[in-house]
């Protein structure tokens, strides 16, 4: 299986030895210097009869020698040369109403999680490890401290969110984010071409640069390496989903549970009720969008943070002041010192201090780097720290108030508005993790790892604010049913220590990979970074996984069939992908039908849907055998997601032309980041397609022209002794030793049905002028005449079969388990918003 991967992938990057545009070829050379690609498309090393040659032939000229020239160029590689400039932030040049606006915004969704710890996490502390004494209250609060400093400051915000791409954080971002400096992606249908979108920002090479080819070259030939990643990523995601069900849980719960405090006559299970009833409200409104109610729960939540800050003052005033000696961490030793195994057992409370670090990369989509920075840095960790510090001076003077400890420490006459706002922020903590959820679901979906869903943009303005209905609700039942079975606040708080650490180890791995790969940094930085976080992390996982078994292990059953849910999908998508590949239509058959296709030629533009960046798909050779005509013109259209946030629409399509000129047969590959949004209709998404084939036409014309000018020599029997140089807009030379649009001549005698550039010396200059300007026109009138005759969307539902001598659990996964979640996810028909009177299908089974 990993050699036939293998070759695929060769085949589809274009080659045996598969480069990027922007390294070496190898071409060959006979004695008159003229040059043949033999890293190119699959009729270049015969003489070329179309642009869009798919089946990779040999050549038998004894008298050709390899040499090494420059990258190789073809022509999407050309087009995609013309880029306008990077994408803007969405954030840029705000003005300072908006500014403060944006910050209560992101109080309201990235540290409502990380702010509501307090209300749970010494309460779990000292569950673990009860309070024997005033040290042991020092260095609990040590610990959380310390934990606190280490992993929401040092780790995320002073290095994870430094890690994002180009403003999306999460493990798929991260995922993303090496994608585009490695092949590592399972999915072969990566392109030369790829990297010319002004998003890659790919990073300018610096003295360690040796280090990261190695590690480059490395990971893109293993493909043991390459799944590794992926279920690394994996992983972390089904995580971050698991934190999703748990954390409204805990928040609520917790948050609720002081009414035990306020009203004596409140037991567990009117607790539970009450929560269960809040929960069902909380996820009800979150159709409402990332910013009215960040905007609304805003001020709350500011309102929150200052009460923390107060109610911490107050008590170190009022009980003892001398907490702030936690701050000296040889409080910690001591503490493991005193309670050893319990102080263990501990950790696992310890780390909810931290809960919501993920939630602040995660949610990084919705808002800037900077403005998620200076928020925590200047107020959310100051009240915090304050928080926690009230709480531990109430404690030395009480030490029986640790159960429910942050009602106990509130004012007397200060309770009920506090409660009040203290279940708010826990509805808003709910929050972080449902709209991280959503951002991750979005992501894996477009990079072919999740079913497709349902997504609905929240905001005209940031199209990185999402809802998924299908995905709200899941998470709203599995909630209630945590709730229902682990009601115990500590049980609960356990299960959260499970999901969050799991992404939290997760996240590590990725970013000490960017670290090397990408950032490029001393080596030294990268191993510190990963053996202090990363076993810091595992010392914590150790305390938590050992007490799995007092009901936490739910939320590990949810993550593992998360887990296999997106590996499954993941599998069949590159199963289909890779058989749709072997099971093409060779550029031999299309010739042997002709012009025609062997059928009818009806007036009308049909737009084929398929997966493939090159070859024609099989589908199309149904529809040939199927239907008693076809349109008169044709164009493959691949929807492709490119592992970058953000595509610009001027950079949208890349256009081919498949087969001799006069087939009006193209390929179109239309090109979207992840974070993109497909809000067009059928009717605008046409008007753009043929806008940009137009374009492509004019270029190809222009390219002609250029071809066929007096820079060439005229005397040359050869037309590619003619050489040019394309000058990108990074400032990169481009060596064109064999013209993109000429055609190799066979036997001497140019082929004309085939051919896109004219003899230069078959007609006198003048005269092939006015061919050419002639010629072009006559195409642009033939595209906007099929376009007056209509559009026509043709849709081939390709399903799998595993063989009959498969084996039983490939059998299992793509018979049963691919195929009800395929049934079930949305159809690609539901994203193109297209009439039933434009479309037509038909149904294809590919035996895997």
């Amino acid at each position: 299986m990993a050699e036939e991967a293998s070759s695929e992938r060769s085949e589809i990057n274009g080659g045996p030895a598969s480069m990027d545009s922007t390294e070496s070829r190898w071409v060959f050379q006979d004695e008159d210097d003229s040059e043949f690609d033999v890293d190119g498309d699959e009729d270049s090393i015969r003489h070329r009869v179309s642009l869009d040659s798919e089946d990779d032939e040999e050549d038998d000229n004894a008298e050709q020698r390899l040499i090494r020239t420059g990258p190789r160029v073809d022509s999407f590689d050309v087009e995609a040369l013309e880029v306008p400039g990077a994408q803007r932030n969405d954030y840029e040049d705000f003005s300072l109403g908006r500014k403060i606006v944006l910050a209560f915004q992101t109080l309201g969704v990235v540290f409502g999680d990380v702010g509501t710890s307090p209300l749970y996490t010494f309460s779990v502390m000292f569950s673990k490890a009860p309070i024997n004494g005033n040290e042991d209250v020092l260095g609990a609060l040590s610990l959380v401290l310390y934990t606190l400093i280490l992993i929401p400051l040092v780790k995320y915000v002073f290095v994870v969110l430094l890690a994002n791409d180009d403003g999306e954080g999460g493990t798929f971002a991260l995922y993303s984010l090496i994608c585009r400096h490695a092949k590592v992606s399972l999915l072969p249908n990566q392109l030369p071409s790829d990297a010319r979108i002004s998003s890659f920002r790919l990073k300018v090479p610096s003295p360690e640069l040796e280090r990261s080819l190695k590690i480059k070259e490395r990971l893109e030939a293993s493909l043991t390496l390459k799944k590794l990643l992926l279920m690394l990523v994996l992983a972390g995601t089904s995580m971050v989903i698991a934190d999703g069900v748990v954390t409204p849980a805990m928040s609520v719960v917790s948050a609720v549970g002081g009414l035990k405090v306020g009203v004596d006559a409140i037991n567990q299970d009117q607790v539970v009720m009450i929560s269960v009833a809040f929960l069902v409200v909380l996820f009800s409104v979150q159709k409402y969008g990332t910013s009215k109610v960040g905007l609304a729960v805003g001020p709350a939540l500011f309102i929150w943070f200052c009460s923390l800050a107060s109610i911490g003052i107050y008590n170190l005033v009022k009980y003892d002041s001398s907490v702030l000696r936690a701050f000296n961490p040889v409080h910690i030793y001591y503490f493991f010192k005193r309670n050893s195994t319990k102080a263990w057992y501990s950790l696992g409370g310890c780390l909810l201090c931290a809960t919501g670090s993920e939630a602040m990369f995660a949610d990084l989509c919705y808002f800037s780097v900077r403005s998620v920075q200076l928020t925590f840095v200047f107020l959310v960790l100051p009240c915090l720290l304050l928080g926690y510090l009230g709480q531990a001076a109430y404690l030395m003077a009480n030490h029986t108030g640790a159960e429910q400890i942050f009602f106990h420490s509130i004012p007397g006459s200060a309770f009920w508005p506090v409660f009040l706002i203290a279940n708010m922020a826990a509805l808003i903590a709910s929050r972080a993790m449902t709209t991280a959820t959503f951002s991750c679901i979005k992501q894996s979906m477009a990079l072919g790892c999740f079913p497709r869903l349902k997504i609905i943009h929240t905001s005209r303005k940031f199209m990185g604010q999402i809802y998924i209905p299908v995905i709200n609700w899941f998470l709203l039942v599995f909630c209630l049913v945590s709730v229902y079975s682990i009601s115990s606040i500590d049980e609960i708080g356990n299960a959260y220590g499970i999901a969050e650490l799991g992404v939290m180890m997760m996240t590590t791995i990725l970013v000490t990979i960017v670290m090397l790969l990408i950032w490029q940094i001393n080596i030294i930085i990268v191993v510190s970074f990963v053996i202090f976080f990363l076993g810091l992390e595992l010392f914590f996982f150790s305390s938590v996984l050992w007490s799995v078994g007092d009901g936490s292990w739910i939320i590990l059953v949810f993550a593992v069939i998360m887990f296999l849910i997106m590996s499954i999908w993941n599998y069949g998508s590159k199963l289909k992908y890779e058989t749709e590949v072997k099971q093409k239509l060779s550029m031999d058959l299309m010739r042997e039908l002709g012009c025609n296709l062997g059928t009818i030629r009806a007036p009308g533009i049909g737009l084929l849907y398929n997966e493939l960046v090159k070859g024609i798909p099989a589908i199309f050779g149904h529809f040939l055998t199927t239907l008693p005509a076809i349109h008169s013109m044709v164009i493959f259209v691949c929807i492709k997601y490119v592992p970058v946030s953000v595509v610009p629409q001027s950079e949208r399509f890349l256009f081919r032309r498949v087969c001799p000129k006069h087939y009006h047969i193209f390929r179109c590959i239309a090109r979207y980041g992840y974070k993109d949004v497909r809000k067009e209709n059928h009717q605008t998404f046409e008007q753009l397609l043929i806008e940009s084939l137009e374009k492509f036409i004019r270029r190809e014309a222009q390219e002609r022209s250029l071809e066929s000018d007096g820079d060439c020599d005229t005397d040359s029997e050869d037309e590619t002794s003619c050489s040019r140089v394309l000058i990108a807009p990074n400032g990169s030379v481009y060596s064109l030793g064999v013209p993109l649009l000429a055609d190799f001549r066979q036997t001497g005698k140019p082929i004309s049905e085939a051919s896109t550039s004219e003899e230069v010396n078959s007609v006198p200059s003048t005269d092939q002028t006015m061919s050419a300007e002639q010629s072009l026109e006559r195409e642009l009138s033939f595209i906007r005449k099929a376009k007056e005759s209509g559009v026509v969307y043709l849709l081939g539902h390709g399903d799998i079969r595993a063989r009959k001598n498969s084996w039983f659990i490939k059998k299992l996964i793509i018979n049963y388990f691919y195929a009800f979640l395929r049934k079930n996810c949305r159809r690609g028909i539901a994203n193109l918003s297209v009439p039933h009177s434009h479309l037509m299908q038909v149904g294809m089974t590919y035996m895997v």
